[in-house]
């Protein structure tokens, strides 16, 4: 049996390579199947898509915008941007983990590349929480004795 399985993924491995072409047979389905067989594995060639000429923009534009003010997890993030040809403009800025709001203003061109300003401002509010939290308790633990080995 185990002979059986290895010669049929064989050829259905060889066919799909390439190997042996695969001819096509188009035939209507009997309407009541008088018998059983085993399922066949049946390789077949998906066409490849491509975009017609017609629908590349040379020119293209959009603008979108979007602001995320969860105070539930404290996520706070906003981005803005627009473009027009291959012209770039945008913002966004997000909360460092270190109470921070980074703001990022960005340019792109084929002249000048990308380019980009980072601000970091303090935030207060952050601040104040951390400095709430209570001192964790710590053990004193033993010091450690080194022993050396003389020769």
């Amino acid at each position: 049996m185990a002979f059986k399985f290895l010669a049929v993924l064989a050829l259905v491995s060889v066919v799909s390579g390439g190997v042996l072409p695969v001819q096509q047979v188009y035939h209507a389905a009997p309407a009541v199947a008088t018998y059983a067989h085993a399922p066949v594995a049946v390789a077949h060639a998906q066409p490849v898509l491509s975009k017609a000429a017609e629908e590349y923009d040379p020119h293209p534009q959009y603008k979108f915008a979007y602001d995320v003010q969860d105070s539930l997890s404290g996520d706070s993030k906003s981005q803005v941007e627009e473009r027009d040809g291959d012209v770039v403009h945008g913002e966004y800025s997000l909360i460092d983990s270190d109470g921070f709001k980074r703001i990022v203003q960005y340019t792109s061109d084929p002249v000048n590349g990308f380019n980009a300003v980072v601000n970091r401002v303090p935030l207060d509010h952050v601040k104040t929480v951390v400095k709430t939290v209570a001192p964790v308790a710590v053990a004193a633990a033993p010091i450690p004795v080194a022993y050396h080995q003389h020769h």
